[in-house]
């Protein structure tokens, strides 16, 4: 059976519920964050990302882009409030549910509640449902499989709606770049070019082994969904347990200073992971692995919530040099887990786990 797989993703989820709620927000450029000299902007209006201006940007960046940009301090329990309203709406057509993150979310509708063959309809109803709900827009990717899906859903946006039907699967990856692909990010893209594969096409026709070899794991993964091949479940109840991203590098890294730039280019592409999961953890880790393939980890908990990139950025730094790598570093990772709704048992504050 073909699934039908809808990818249901809010419009710049924190800047337009402040602007919802601020009627003279509306139309301006603005930035859900602080504007200080250390700040970071968690999320950005459609209106501020014409000049630039996008999650995880250091906050003087977006002011020397956008000069006019108002700053708006993040509500996070008014968008939990909203995003559980729009988890009610999407099973009332399906419990094959699984939230990515606070503002989007597989749905398998495949069979479902409502018995409506279409995925584009049931697509379209959630889009005027949401409207009605919450005020917001929403854009909706439909495909045979997560992947696709998920990249459905950014084709169009904002409020936007964009089918990749079975037939044209195969055309569709064939013209994809890198960059598009789910869970490629400017590293890795960066990688990938280095190797000539620009295109789905390119990787459609890649060696598996390179892959794996450059990528590890993920290559397999790169390797299949360019052919269209996706058989990941869409899993409702799913509670993530972390928040983290890791960089396997061409070239084994030998010294402090290349590690730290490459731990600062990672922490860039993990903040808007962690913003968009909704949740702040207590604990970050730093993976390091070897040139012979020996791994270790280190990790510093503490007993509220790490909510600032800056104060992950000074961990990750002491984790390093905790750390203290004396050979070749094969691949590094940080992740963010232990987070604020999980029980703790027990003081946490300023622990260091060595395995």
């Amino acid at each position: 059976m073909v699934r039908k797989i809808i990818h249901i993703d809010m419009d710049a989820f924190f800047a337009s519920i402040e602007q919802r709620d601020n009627p003279e927000l509306r139309g301006k450029p603005v930035a859900v964050g602080h504007g200080s000299d250390r700040g970071v902007v968690a999320a950005a209006s459609y209106e501020a990302r014409k000049f630039g201006v996008y999650s995880a940007m250091p906050s003087v960046v977006a002011k020397r882009k956008c000069p006019n940009l108002i700053f708006v301090p993040p509500r996070f329990h008014v968008y939990k409030d909203v995003s559980a309203i729009l988890m009610s709406i999407f099973r009332e057509y399906t419990n094959l549910v699984e939230p990515l993150s606070i503002d989007e979310a597989f749905l398998d509708v495949t069979t479902n509640k409502r018995g409506i063959q279409s995925a584009t309809l049931i697509a379209r109803e959630i889009k005027n449902r949401v409207v009605e709900a919450t005020g917001l827009t929403a854009s909706a990717g439909i495909s045979i499989n997560k992947f696709l899906a998920k990249i459905a859903s950014d084709q169009r946006k904002p409020d936007g709606l964009f089918v990749i039907k079975p037939n044209a699967v195969l055309s569709f990856i064939e013209t994809l770049p890198v960059e598009k692909f789910y869970g490629v990010g400017p590293r890795t893209s960066q990688k990938m070019h280095e190797l000539g594969l620009f295109y789905g096409k390119d990787i459609r026709e890649a060696d598996l082994q390179l892959l794996i070899r450059c990528f590890g794991k993920v290559g397999s993964f790169f390797h299949q969904v360019a052919h269209g091949i996706d058989q990941r479940p869409v899993v409702p109840h799913r509670v993530r347990k972390s928040v983290g991203i890791e960089n396997t590098f061409l070239h084994d890294l030998e010294d402090k200073e290349q590690m730290l730039k490459a731990l600062s280019e990672l922490e860039e592409e993990l903040w808007p992971r962690i913003v968009r999961h909704g949740r702040f953890g207590r604990t970050i880790t730093l993976k390091v692995k070897f040139s012979d393939f020996e791994q270790i980890t280190r990790s510093q908990s503490f007993l509220h919530p790490i909510t600032e990139r800056a104060t992950i950025h000074g961990l990750v730094i002491e984790l390093l040099k905790i750390a203290n790598p004396t050979k070749k570093v094969r691949l590094l990772g940080i992740t963010m887990s232990n987070f604020e709704d999980e029980e703790t048992t027990g003081p946490v504050q300023l622990t260091i786990d060595f395995d």
